[in-house]
C-alpha cells in the first residue's frame, strides 16, 4: 500500500506540472482551435472500492473490511477536428481487485465444476483473507472537456468500455486463528488458480470531475465466474481517478 501511495503522489506532482496553462494559447474560433500542449489524460491512476453484485447472502455475510482495487493506464487521445471539446481515448493498462472475507474459504483449486465458498465459523480460519484478481486491459473512452486550453481548470467527463484478459487470480490468508479468534500461529497460505473464473472481462465505465481529479465507476458486463461455476456475480468499482500529462 505504501508503494501505491508513493506512486500516486509522484504522478500527482507530474500531472500538476504538465497540466498547467501554457501562455500564448489563444482561440480565434471553435473550428480553428489549436491544442499543441493539451493535457489529454494520457496517464490515469485509479483507486477504488470494490464490490460484487448478485452475491448470495451466504457469501456477502462473510465479506469483511475495505475491498479495494488499483488501476493504471497509459492512454492515447485523439480530439475531433471540428469539435475539440470531444475526443476518443484508447490505451493499455492493468486492473487489480481485492475482495476481503472473514471466516470464509474460497477454494480456487477445487476439483469440481463449482467454485466452493465455505464458511468456517466453528473451526480454524485466517484473520485476514482475500480473493484477488489481475487483468491486462484495453480501455476505450468517449471524452468531453469543457475547456480544452485550460485542462487543469476544466470539467471533464467520459464514458466507455474496458476489455481485459486475466493474468492472475489467487486467494491469500494470513495469521491462523481458532474459533474464538485467538491466534494459533502466523501461518500464511496463497493459492493460485483461475480455472473456474472467466478469463475475459468486459466492463462499462464512466467518470466525471474537474482538472486532474475525477470520480469513476465501472461495472462488469459478463459474469465473474464461468457458466455453472457459481452465482451470477459481477464486479463493480467506484473510486477516484488521478489523470493528466
Amino acid at each position: 500500500m505504501k508503494k501505491i501511495v508513493l506512486a500516486v503522489a509522484g504522478c500527482f506532482l507530474l500531472s500538476y506540472a504538465f497540466s498547467q496553462d501554457v501562455p500564448g494559447n489563444t482561440v480565434s474560433s471553435p473550428k480553428n482551435l489549436k491544442l499543441p500542449n493539451r493535457a489529454a489524460d494520457h496517464f490515469m491512476l485509479q483507486l477504488s472500492s470494490d464490490h460484487w453484485s448478485g452475491t448470495p447472502d451466504s457469501i456477502s455475510s462473510h465479506q469483511n473490511g475495505f475491498s479495494r482495487g488499483f488501476n493504471a493506464y497509459l492512454m492515447f487521445d485523439k480530439p475531433f477536428k471540428t469539435a475539440p471539446k470531444l475526443s476518443l481515448g484508447i490505451g493499455l493498462g492493468i486492473s487489480t481487485s481485492n475482495i476481503f472475507f472473514k471466516r470464509m474459504d474460497v477454494n480456487l483449486k477445487a476439483g469440481g465444476t463449482v467454485l466452493p465458498f465455505t464458511a468456517v465459523d466453528s473451526t480454524f480460519h485466517f484473520k485476514k483473507y482475500k480473493m484477488a484478481t489481475g487483468f491486462l486491459e484495453v480501455p476505450l473512452e468517449f471524452r468531453y472537456m469543457a475547456k480544452p486550453l485550460t485542462p487543469n481548470k476544466s470539467f471533464k467527463a467520459a464514458v466507455g468500455l474496458k476489455f481485459g484478459t486475466m493474468v492472475n487470480a489467487h486467494t491469500k490468508g494470513k495469521t491462523l486463528q481458532d474459533k474464538n479468534n485467538n491466534t494459533a500461529n502466523n501461518y500464511a497460505l496463497k493459492e493460485i488458480d483461475r480455472r473456474l473464473l472467466n478469463s475475459t472481462r468486459f466492463m462499462g465505465t464512466a467518470r466525471f470531475g474537474y482538472g486532474i481529479f475525477s470520480f469513476f465507476g465501472s461495472y462488469q458486463l459478463n459474469k465473474l465466474l464461468k457458466d455453472g461455476a457459481g452465482a451470477d456475480m459481477h464486479l463493480y468499482q467506484v473510486g477516484l481517478t488521478l489523470s493528466g500529462l
